[in-house]
């Protein structure tokens, strides 16, 4: 099994909470997210994983935590991969897009929860902005 974890990335200015989601090359839009190496805690790769593939500084908002799992194909090999999510505030929205996606966007969370490709990533979401809804900011 594969061990990722990312992170659910808002910007707060004071107005609507946006949340950050990257293009990715097979087309879908998703959370930025990436392997766990050796030696690193999933809080750790999150952070790592957003700087690298943003350019964004974000803190892990404490108390929100969120694991899928799914099925995908690579070299013809089925894969079963888990990830775990965080929620992240981002300090600014100036992303330095790397050179693993093809875009971004921010979005309030109804237009990026139509955004998303995938279910199991619109449930992170939605929980996700339950829980912002919920928590002092």
């Amino acid at each position: 099994m594969e061990i990722s974890a990312g992170a659910v990335v808002f910007y707060d200015g004071g107005g609507e909470v946006e949340y950050l989601l990257l293009l990715y090359p097979g087309g879908h839009w998703d959370f930025p997210k990436g392997n766990i190496e050796a030696g690193e805690t999933p809080e750790r790769t999150a952070l790592r994983e957003i700087k690298e593939e943003t350019g964004l500084d974000v803190e892990l908002v404490p108390g929100f935590k969120e694991e899928i799992e799914y099925f995908y194909y690579r070299e013809r090999r089925r894969i079963k991969k888990r990830v775990i999510y965080f929620l992240a505030r981002a300090r600014s929205k100036d992303v330095k897009l790397s050179w693993e996606h093809e875009g971004y966007v921010w979005l309030p969370f109804g237009q990026a929860l139509a955004r998303i490709t995938f279910e199991n990533s619109r449930g992170v979401l939605a929980k996700a902005h339950r829980f912002l809804r919920g928590a002092p900011r």
